[in-house]
């Protein structure tokens, strides 16, 4: 009964800890993509306090859908990570589980040979 509860225990302690590698996976990608749009958002505010000249907008325009674009692929990029982290913590949740079935059935046929063995 003692390897039963070992058994869930370990199965437990790695299912909470594949949830916080997936919450600090998924907090990491989020803070990783604040840091990228400011950084992108500071530079565009200083190209466009550079730029003043008419003949220039087109530049400042294109900076603008820059700026968007670059938003857009970093929360793809944060969403991606965060799906990855949660496929992953749900695999090695099913690992742990698998590997508690097959020490489970092991157990039983072990138990079993011995019966069999000195005859109880």
């Amino acid at each position: 009964m003692s390897n039963d509860k070992n058994s869930k225990d370990n199965l437990d302690k790695a299912k909470e800890v594949m949830d916080n590698i997936t919450e600090k996976a998924s907090e990491l990608a989020g803070e990783t993509s604040e840091h990228l749009v400011d950084i992108v958002e500071d530079v565009k505010e200083k190209v466009e306090e550079i730029i003043s000249d008419e003949s220039i907008q087109k530049g400042k325009e294109k900076a603008n859908e820059l700026t968007n674009e670059a938003k857009e692929v970093l929360e793809k990029i944060t969403e991606k990570a965060s799906e990855v982290a949660g496929e992953a913590g749900e695999h090695i949740a099913d690992f742990a589980e698998d590997a508690n079935e097959e020490f489970q059935e092991t157990k039983t046929k072990t138990k079993s040979f011995f019966q069999r063995l000195f005859g109880k």
